[in-house]
């Protein structure tokens, strides 16, 4: 049994770096696991929590969502205003644009909202959209996500791996 665990804890762990663009993140602890559980916010505050998250995203092929979720979260950050034309427009044509492989599910009104809003675009232009996939996440992929056998297994790992220390 202690084999089996180790082997999928390694697994996990190369899955894990396998994804393009993860997080850097220490080990959550088995409170911070369990509050993911007790809201959404928690989640999605935690680097750990966004990593689990996005890997069962994955399985659902959903990770766009997180994926743009995280870009926008990133343009938020930035002052420079070539910066955020580049990054506007990179992240209009990975999520928005109807031709793009990862383009995400948002409505007519927010689509619009954008297309006018990158004529002069900046850091909060896919706001909207941004909460749309958020709110989205939270009521479909969400309930989901907590009873997948990625988050039970993680939860058990974890407190099993506290108890012995």
């Amino acid at each position: 049994n202690e084999d089996r665990e180790r082997a999928w804890r390694e697994s996990r762990e190369t899955k894990l770096e396998s994804i393009p663009n993860c997080e850097a993140c220490a080990k959550p602890t088995p409170e911070e696991v369990q509050g993911w559980a007790q809201s959404f916010d928690k989640l999605m505050k935690s680097p750990a929590g966004r990593n689990v998250f996005r890997e069962f995203l994955r399985t659902e092929y959903s990770e766009e969502n997180m994926l743009f979720w995280l870009a926008c979260e990133e343009l938020k950050t930035e002052c420079n205003k070539h910066t955020i034309d580049e990054k506007a427009r990179m992240i209009y044509e990975d999520y928005i644009s109807i031709l793009s492989p990862k383009e995400v599910s948002l409505d007519s009104r927010v689509r619009e909202v954008i297309n006018r809003k990158m004529q002069e675009p900046s850091s909060h232009t896919f706001d909207d959209a941004q909460l749309q996939i958020y709110t989205l996440m939270h009521r479909d992929s969400y309930p989901r996500f907590l009873n997948s056998a990625i988050y039970k297994s993680l939860l058990q790992t974890v407190s099993h791996s506290s108890s012995e220390s």
